[in-house]
């Protein structure tokens, strides 16, 4: 799986809170969601991302709230990929389940500026600033994982293979 758009970038320790704020969590629908993300440390973020762009973040990405909401907001904005220094483990975990791809990659935390045009693969794991003309190394995710992003989140893997299942078991 590859993805391709550009990048916005941001610093140390953005919360759930900043991602989207908690005014906004009377919502779980993702398009309610979509349209507060990042608008209390970027306000015109929702009117300039468009599907397939990247976030590039530092330390501690996602810490505060283990809310659900944060990954939801981010993916339904459109954003293909996060890539930052580090995470919340919960943030990470809520993510993947949710389907949003988020790579670790220091160097490429650092080196990525907003407005780079960015490059994943994830079965891989390489990430390519086209605009830097500079390659960076992330852990490729396993199998299962990949699994679980191309479903489109957790819940929608196991409805799969349930259903896979099912068929198996009626032949």
């Amino acid at each position: 799986m590859n993805i391709h758009g550009t990048a916005f970038k941001y610093g140390d320790n953005v919360d759930t809170d900043v991602i989207i704020p908690a005014r906004y969590l009377s919502s779980s629908d993702p398009k309610d969601l979509a349209d507060h993300c990042m608008e209390d440390i970027d306000e015109g973020f929702r009117l300039k991302v468009k599907p397939g762009d990247v976030i590039a973040a530092g330390k501690n990405f996602g810490c505060g709230s283990s809310r659900e909401h944060a990954p939801l907001a981010i993916a339904a904005s459109g954003v293909s990929c996060v890539i930052a220094e580090s995470y919340a483990r919960i943030f990470y975990r809520n993510s993947i389940n949710i389907g949003l791809p988020i790579m670790e990659c220091p160097e490429a935390a650092a080196k990525i500026g907003s407005g780079d045009v960015i490059e994943a693969d994830f079965a891989s794991g390489v990430i390519i600033n086209i605009t830097k003309n500079e390659t960076y190394k992330a852990e490729p995710f396993p199998p299962f994982i990949l699994e679980i992003i191309e479903a489109g989140g957790l819940v929608n893997r196991t409805k799969a293979k349930l259903s896979r299942k099912s068929l198996e078991a009626e032949r």
